[in-house]
């Protein structure tokens, strides 16, 4: 019998990975604080006050980074709500003022950069309180508003309830 010798083996002297990796997309999410109390005055005064911090959190990871936060507010009322008894969301001016803090790229917008441009607040209409436009993948931005309660002459006294509403999309 005549043997054979095997041939060796050939050596590989490189190899490829594929390598996979998936980014996840978040949500758009707006924080306020749950309660403000701006303080006191008398009628046909004003009262001012910040509410806190709100915070847009965008975290969709999205090409087009933009988004637009949006206030209204119903009316302010004590007792038995009667008209003597309430402050309508248009005596309440919102004023954002400028960024506190921001993250990620794009234009940052406050609504009222200053307190020369506050507006009055609606329980009908969204009043614009921040944007941003443009950018890529995630960002934050952090404001500080201030309402400033014109008092009508004829407010019975007490203390006033009623909801400031954040929105972003």
């Amino acid at each position: 019998m005549v043997g054979f010798a095997a041939a060796p083996a050939a050596a590989a002297p490189t190899d490829t990975t594929t390598v996979t990796f998936e980014v996840l997309a978040g949500t758009l999410d707006i924080d306020a604080p749950a309660t403000a109390d701006l303080g006191t005055g008398s009628p046909g005064g004003t009262i001012t006050g910040q509410l806190g911090s709100v915070t847009v959190t965008d975290g969709r990871a999205s090409a087009d980074a933009s988004w637009v936060a949006t206030v209204v507010s119903t009316d302010f009322q004590t007792g038995g709500g009667t008209a003597s008894e309430t402050v309508l969301a248009s005596e309440i001016n919102y004023w954002s003022g400028a960024a506190t803090a921001t993250t990620g790229t794009g234009t940052f917008t406050p609504g009222q950069p200053t307190t020369g441009d506050q507006e009055p607040l609606d329980n009908t209409a969204p009043l614009t309180a921040f944007s941003h436009v443009g950018g890529t993948g995630n960002n934050t931005a952090v404001w500080n508003p201030t309402l400033v309660v014109n008092v009508p002459l004829d407010s019975q006294a007490g203390i006033y309830t009623g909801t400031v509403t954040h929105s972003v999309a």
